[in-house]
């Protein structure tokens, strides 16, 4: 099966045209492809055509908790096309680390589920600090000790957050670094040089940057400040207008630079659903239709959708369109090492969404194939 996809082309340097082989594109650029298509789409005026979006904290959506099990992993993945999002992390908090070896067995059982692709588990703690756990239960907490290392070591995550300044946490981090496991700095108390130490063990990634975790103050920076400025780090932002004031999103954008910050949404399962009750990792939270809490009022994640944090951040002084989109595609991609993901090219994957004017997803390819089409 060939598709022909016509529009303006996100990233793809002047070209307004690719064509789809099998789970491949194999040639972008302009005026005729160098083979007859099967079908043919072609984007609206004010389109933008991009690359699949890919979020990596996904707790959970439209009403599906992913720490429920592989069913409602793969109920995720089925909906999640609907926002554009074609790759994504399923994400599960503090539980004993035996649970989380069991999440990650799940993830895996799930990973050939039709839908948005499955690109391995995200294990949010145990190993927290507990003065900065956030929704994250206190009794479920636990330091990383060799012992329990070994049992997140075995279940292979893709991407583990822990917080650095813990006893044993250097050398957890060197040992997950070394067996290919991304290692994120979050729910942290740490100050500068413990940041400075975590990065150079390893870490790379900084889960929901700000939130949980000490504020920048011009005396005491703090670990935040760390992953904003060393350029190995990539920040997780939720920039959903509530976790982080757009102002800071601005601030944050002019030091780091698009391409070392990944929108990610931390949503639950109240994501992609009405305001109402709803569970993460099996506790009951209520949503606004904006942001997730817990009874006592403690931010538990958010109901936002990746388009939303993209419209958001485009909005943004300095920024534009594709630049948002960049720090949903290629940014994550670029954290996972997923090179033929998050991008528009020849040989990379076709996982694609086309945005309207208002940057909402009209169709969504995954693999190929539309997994979403909205009605007209």
């Amino acid at each position: 099966m060939r598709t022909l996809v016509r529009g303006p082309m996100h990233g793809a340097g002047g070209a307004d045209a690719l064509l789809v082989e099998g789970e491949v594109i194999t040639w972008v650029g302009t005026g005729p492809p160098p083979r007859r298509p099967d079908e043919e789409i072609t984007a609206l005026p004010g389109e933008l055509v991009a690359p699949g979006l890919i979020d990596l904290q996904v707790n959970g959506f439209a009403g599906h908790d992913a720490a429920a099990g592989a069913d409602a992993i793969a109920a995720i993945s089925k909906a999640l096309p609907a926002t554009g999002v074609t790759a994504f992390l399923p994400t599960i908090i503090s539980a004993p680390v035996e649970i989380g070896a069991e999440f990650a067995a799940a993830v895996g059982a799930a990973a050939e589920a039709p839908g948005a692709r499955i690109l391995g588990a995200h294990i949010e703690g145990p190993f927290l600090n507990p003065s900065f756990r956030g929704a994250h239960l206190r009794s479920h907490l636990a330091e990383p000790t060799p012992e329990n290392v070994d049992v997140i070591e075995a279940a292979r995550p893709r991407l583990v957050t822990l917080a650095p300044e813990l006893p044993g946490a250097l050398a957890a981090i060197e040992r997950l670094h070394r067996a290919g496991v991304v290692v994120s700095a979050g729910h942290t108390g740490a100050d500068y040089e413990q940041g400075r130490k975590a990065i150079a063990a390893g870490v790379s990634f900084a889960t929901h940057v700000f939130n949980a975790m000490p504020p920048v103050h011009h005396r005491r920076p703090g670990i935040a400040l760390a992953l904003i400025l060393d350029p190995r780090v990539t920040t997780g932002l939720i920039a959903d207008g509530e976790h982080v004031h757009p102002a800071v999103c601005e601030q944050l954008v002019r030091i780091k630079g698009a391409s070392r910050i990944a929108l990610t949404t931390d949503q639950t399962s109240a994501a992609g659903a009405p305001p109402g009750t709803y569970t993460l990792s099996g506790r009951p939270v209520m949503s606004d239709g904006r942001v997730v809490r817990l009874q006592d009022g403690t931010l538990a994640g958010s109901a936002a959708t990746m388009p939303d944090l993209v419209r958001l951040t485009a909005r943004l002084p300095g920024m534009t369109a594709s630049r948002a989109v960049g720090l949903a595609s290629a940014a994550p991609a670029r954290v996972l090492g997923e090179r033929r993901l998050g991008r528009i090219g020849e040989g990379a994957c076709a996982d694609i969404v086309i945005l309207d004017a208002e940057l909402r997803p009209r169709l969504t390819m995954i693999r190929g194939v539309v997994e979403f089409r909205r009605p007209a």
